[in-house]
This record gives structure tokens, sequence and C-alpha cells, in this order.
């Protein structure tokens, strides 16, 4: 299950790579025929969405070192790391210089010309963004199985496809903003539209970069483990002939992979060495059904 999400994530990664790093070369080809502001804007947030790409890639191998004595609970953090990274890249250099170029075109308007290639560009861009949004979805629909989209966007704990999920949004609005406003610029002859458009662009990305620093934000203090895996643990442990009942769990996600800290009350009159091959036991079972569950660590007790 670890296996299958880490390949969905990679995988939604090489698309959205692909896709952004064709669409920035079309777009700048664009912006340099036109002198389109809001053309410009969206040559850079997809420059900077495919340096996010390699960001994510980056975050994702990374977390999957294995523990040392340094970092004796591995190195699944690093993920939380680069993702929010690619956040704060989204915010500066997406929206801030969207918002900048559009300032900067209201200030000093230029007249726009050959419009219809960057409409037919923007067009295609549409199309390319939309296959990697399609793609990003059918990865997280493999990863959250039966759960319903809103509940799993609430509860997940896998930061690269929020983050690729943010960008694809991010990136057809701004595509589909951008050619509102240049087919208005070329209507009205004002190009002062074009400018807009970029303005647009820019608070779009904002909002979708704080939204996703936001969701990671939680990831990097420590998070629990998403309710559905808490769940598994509590039933795997209660159906423990040993165990009478589970006095407290707590849980630590560590990017792909799970801590467990437990505190269960043993039945009467079992003796300790039972008792320990029963915890043992119950570990082991743990460890096979709760997927990425790498650290188990179950305390016997009569109380909380």
């Amino acid at each position: 299950m670890a296996s299958s999400a880490h390949s969905s994530t990679a995988r939604a990664i090489l698309y959205a790579f692909i896709a952004n790093f064709g669409i920035a070369i079309a777009k700048t080809w664009a912006a340099w025929l036109t002198g389109s502001g809001s053309m410009m804007a969206e040559a850079i947030h997809s420059y900077a969405d495919t340096g996010n790409q390699v960001l994510l890639y980056l975050g994702l191998t990374q977390s999957q070192r294995p523990a040392d004595d340094e970092h004796p609970l591995g190195y699944g953090k690093l993920s939380y790391f680069w993702s929010f990274v690619v956040a704060i890249l989204l915010f500066s250099m997406g929206g801030l210089f969207s918002i900048y170029e559009g300032i900067h075109k209201l200030q000093h308007p230029e007249p726009l010309s050959m419009i219809w290639v960057a409409i037919v560009v923007l067009v295609l861009a549409i199309l390319l963004e939309g296959g990697s949004l399609f793609g990003a979805l059918r990865e997280i629909k493999l990863v959250r199985g039966t759960r319903p989209f809103g509940e799993w966007l609430k509860h997940t704990r896998n930061s690269e496809l929020v983050v690729v999920l943010g960008e694809d949004i991010g990136a057809q609005v701004g595509l589909i903003l951008a050619l509102v406003f240049l087919i208005m610029a070329w209507v009205t002859g004002d190009p002062v539209y074009d400018a807009m458009g970029s303005i647009c662009i820019g608070v779009v990305l904002i909002v979708i970069s704080a939204f996703v620093a936001w969701r990671i934000r939680s990831l990097l203090l420590g998070r629990s483990a998403d309710p559905e895996i808490q769940g598994a643990i509590d039933d795997i442990i209660c159906e423990a002939e040993a165990i009478e009942c589970v006095l407290n769990t707590i849980t630590i996600q560590f990017g792909p992979d799970t801590m467990l800290a437990a505190k269960v009350k043993m039945q009467a009159g079992l003796d300790i060495e039972s008792a320990v091959r029963a915890i043992n036991s119950l570990e082991r079972e743990l460890k096979a059904r709760v997927p990425g569950l790498e650290w188990c660590f179950i305390e016997p007790d009569i109380a909380d």
C-alpha cells in the first residue's frame, strides 16, 4: 500500500513536470511575440511549476532514505519540507511576480500584437494542463480508494499530491483567466484588460499557495496518522485475545511512514513472559496489516 502510494505520487509529479515544461516554452514564445503581460505571468508561473516538480520529486526520494543514528525515525518529513518550499515558491515566483507584472503593465501600457498566437497557445495549454490535472486526480483516486474526495483532502498526509493538485488547479484557473482577459483586450483594443488578467492570476496563485502552506504546516509540526489508519490500529489491538482494552494510542506521521505508541490493559492472570509474547505478536500483526506502520511501541498498564 505504501509502495503503491509512492508510485502514484511519482506518476502525478511526472505528469505535471512534462505538461508544465512544454507549456512554459510555448508561453514564453507567445509572450515574446505578443508583448502580453498575462502571457508572461503565465510563462513564469509554468517555469516555477516545472522547478517545483523537481523539488517535490527530490523530497519524495529523500524521504525514502533509511533511518540512521542521527535520524532514528528516518527522513520521512523531508517530503513535507520540500512541499513547503514549493508552496513558498508558488507564492513568490508565481503569485507576487504576476501581480508585479500586472501593475507594471497598468502603469506602462503597451499595445499588444499577434494576440491570436497567445490565444492558440493558451487553448493548447488548457488542454495539456487538463491532462495533467486528470492524471493527478486519477492517482489520487488510486490512493484514496472509496473515500470521498473532500474527506481525503481534509485528512491526507500525502503532501506531494496536495501540492501537485493545488498547482494543477491554479494553473488551469490561471490559464482560463489569461484567455478571458486576453480576448477582452483583443476585442476592445485596450491592453489594460491584459494587465488586469495578470493581477488576477497572481491573486489566484497566492490563495492556492497559502492553502497548500497551511495544510503542510501541521505535517511539519507533527501530525497524527490518518483517522482511517488510527481506527484500523485500534480494531487490531482490540482483536488480540491477551488485551482487555486499549487505554490510549498515539500516532505520528513521518512522510510515508507511521509511528505508533500504545498503552493497553492486559487480561488478568497473565504472567510476564506470556504478556511479552502477546505484545510481540501484536506488534508483528500491526506491522503486517497496517500500511506504512514502521515503528510500534506497546506498553502494558492498568490505567491511562
